[in-house]
């Protein structure tokens, strides 16, 4: 593309009269080697497929060093393309190998076999070269005669006239023989910028600085550049000069990369990469890194820039414990919690925290599988893998048999499974409510012996039984009202921030129950007879259902109202519910065993429609995603809440008639919206996508601040 002489005069020299750069003149590529030396170019260019290495059988000339060039091809006097021009130098390697006679008898070899010693080296060279966005690939062959061969000398180069690059622009070229018998050579170079762009401090922003006239009209746009593919847009604006913009420091990142060209045809455009080595770029790109759980069994790590990283499964004690690593391990190809680089811990996530619920006391099972069908299990402990079954002293190995025989009737749950082995979680529960009931059944007893005792010396058992009493009243702990979550499962993101609004629920004094967390049981049981139990479970202990808006779930609510009609017409005409109904079997049209919000419909309605929803229900949906007055007007019959704005009047609500006081209630909504802030930023914001505030000043004057 023609640059204009004044902008190559800006960016090359002072003096746009005297530049130091040769001047080739006309379009077409050429080639030219060194004396004695033989050289052609290919006409059109080649596919870049270098191949792999293979050994040589005799002597072969190889590249053994490159050397680039600055040149201007001009199509006219004052319209000049920068053009870089390569040099490869030549070697050559390797040698003819001794006939088996001549090694064995001392005497000379068939004169047949000398012609070949005699002969010249050809060579099928490559030239590879990449500058964003122009990746071109070209054969040179060459050939040097038998007199200038000399064994690991350099025989001279051939020259390649040129490539076209763009200001600013990173350059990487790379040579090669075809066919490849050794490494690649690499070089990279950075072309000249244009003075004018320039990227320095202010404070701790960086500041871009665009010195162009008043007149001049250009385009500024920003981007995260890729190993591979396209770059990712990221902001484009259309502006004149001059310009100080203000990048936020929170927003460098290693790969964002700057774009400026004038707005007229065929104009040429500057790229830069400033913060490549920014140590702030660096720690920021692992701050908005995210691992994202597809399967139970895959992961995805999600970044703005290529990340190299090493990944590993790890588990973790309750307690906040430090992560420790599975022994034996697992593969870690496709499930991670500790993502390292260059040796330091990075990223640390617990991915199934929300998909799972809250903390169970489980023990995590550890199978690990060997040649002929050989296996051998653990349990993880926090002193290590401790073997099943063991004489060791540890709760594990005393519960060993019962673990085992757990897993062998299907009552652990699966985490992971692959050729090395698997890993299981096993509840302990129940063997907790065993030890514990030994200890109430101890304390019974010293009740009773203690009871015994007072009322042999009755003056003191009426004084003793008051003080009981009273004590009782002051320490008794109440339990957390029940709160069952209705949603809408319009796609993953969605159950994951749902999850993560129950989780944090679940550390107030509330029990929740949502369907997430009971797949097994919704699956076996079925959506409206699940939901039927919780829902009645939930009404008779005193708590609320929590009827979570979304457009699916509006759309859904649309569907039965049967385009807008306020009841359903069997209830309109007073005769008795349809079949479907009566025997608690799913709506006509459900859609999968985990639709339990489809199914629910079923037994909600009723309630709205008869007038019995009013301090049973409470309805809520998430700010940006759905407003209130969105809601179908039957179910804002009881309060509608955005969350998390009104967090402190729907936690009041749930917790009533023993809701906390104010301050209270508005310590525990903030503790609830801290947990939602890193679900909905990644509902909201993806990583690869802007945030709402790009950290943009831009300022205009006459001059540069």
């Amino acid at each position: 593309m023609p640059v204009p002489w004044l902008l190559l005069s800006l960016a090359l020299g002072r003096s746009p009269m005297v530049l130091p750069l040769e001047r080739r003149v006309g379009p077409q590529d050429a080639t030219h080697c060194s004396p004695g030396l033989s050289c052609h170019l290919w006409d059109d260019d080649i596919l870049c497929l270098p191949g792999d290495v293979m050994p040589a059988l005799g002597p072969v000339l190889v590249p053994t060093h490159l050397q680039t060039e600055l040149v201007l091809r001009c199509r006219k006097e004052t319209n000049c393309d920068l053009c870089v021009r390569v040099a490869v130098h030549l070697a050559v390697h390797g040698h003819w190998e001794e006939p088996e006679d001549e090694k064995k008898f001392g005497g000379a070899a068939d004169p047949g076999l000398e012609k070949p010693r005699n002969a010249s080296l050809q060579a099928q060279v490559v030239l590879s070269f990449q500058a964003y966005p122009t990746a071109r690939c070209v054969l040179l062959e060459v050939q040097v005669p038998a007199a200038l061969m000399q064994f690991g000398q350099s025989v001279g180069s051939v020259v390649y006239d040129c490539f076209e690059a763009a200001l600013g622009s990173e350059v990487q070229i790379w040579s090669y023989t075809q066919p490849r018998y050794e490494k690649k050579l690499n070089l990279t170079q950075q072309l000249p910028a244009l003075p004018w762009l320039d990227v320095s401090a202010d404070g701790d922003n960086a500041r871009l600085v665009l010195n162009v006239s008043e007149e001049q009209h250009f385009s500024l746009f920003l981007y995260w550049k890729q190993v591979q593919g396209p770059p990712k847009p990221w902001w484009q604006k259309n502006l004149t000069g001059p310009q100080i913009i203000t990048l936020n420091h929170t927003d460098l990142v290693p790969c964002l990369c700057i774009q400026v060209w004038p707005l007229e045809p065929d104009s040429f455009r500057t790229n830069i990469c400033p913060f490549r080595e920014d140590p702030r770029a660096h720690r920021n790109l692992w701050r908005t890194a995210r691992l994202r759980l597809l399967t139970l069994q895959s992961w995805r790590l999600e970044a703005l820039c290529p990340l190299p990283a090493e990944a590993a499964l790890c588990w973790q004690a309750p307690g906040g414990d430090p992560c420790q690593p599975l022994v034996p391990p697992l593969s870690w190809e496709n499930i991670t919690v500790n993502v390292n680089s260059w040796e330091k811990l990075q990223l640390q996530e617990c991915l199934w925290a929300d998909s799972l619920g809250p903390l169970n006391d489980d023990v995590l099972l550890l199978e690990t599988r060997g040649p002929q069908d050989n296996r051998s299990l653990c349990a993880l402990e926090p002193s290590g893998c401790t073997s099943l079954p063991s004489k060791a002293s540890t709760m594990a190995a005393r519960l060993g048999e019962y673990l085992l025989q757990d897993l062998q009737s299907g009552q652990c749950l699966q985490l992971w499974n692959d050729d090395l082995g698997a890993l299981w979680a096993c509840p302990m529960d129940k063997y907790t409510h065993k030890r514990w009931a030994l200890v109430w059944l101890a304390c019974l007893l010293f009740a009773a012996a203690l009871s015994l005792f007072l009322l042999l010396r009755k003056d003191h058992a009426k004084g003793w039984l008051r003080l009981l009493k009273q004590d009782v009243r002051k320490g008794a702990t109440p339990r957390g009202r029940a709160a069952l979550l209705l949603y809408s499962a319009d796609d993953s993101s969605f159950e994951h921030l749902v999850g993560a609004l129950a989780s944090a629920l679940c550390q107030l004094p509330l029990r929740v129950a949502v369907d997430l967390w009971s797949r097994r049981e919704l699956s076996a049981q079925g959506p409206v007879a699940w939901f039927h139990a919780q829902r009645r479970q939930t009404l008779q202990e005193g708590g609320m259902v929590v009827l979570l808006f979304s457009p699916g779930a509006v759309s859904l609510c649309s569907e039965w109202l049967q385009d807008g009609v306020s009841a359903p017409q069997w209830l309109q005409d007073g005769v008795s519910a349809p079949q479907w109904l009566q025997d608690g079997v799913s709506a006509p049209g459900a859609q999968g065993p985990h639709d339990a919000f489809r199914a629910s419909l079923s037994c909600v309605l009723p309630d709205f429609l008869q007038g019995r929803a009013s301090g049973r229900y409470v309805a809520a949906c998430f700010d940006r995603l759905l407003r209130p007055d969105a809601v179908p007007a039957l179910f804002r019959t009881v309060p509608v809440f955005s969350l998390p704005s009104q967090l402190p009047d729907f936690l009041g609500v749930l917790q009533r008639p023993s809701a906390p006081r104010p301050w209270r209630l508005r310590e525990r909504a903030e503790q609830v919206s801290r947990a939602l802030q890193p679900a909905l930023e990644s509902y909201f914001h993806p990583p690869g996508t802007p945030g709402r505030d790009a950290g943009w000043d831009l300022g205009r004057g006459t001059g540069l601040e």
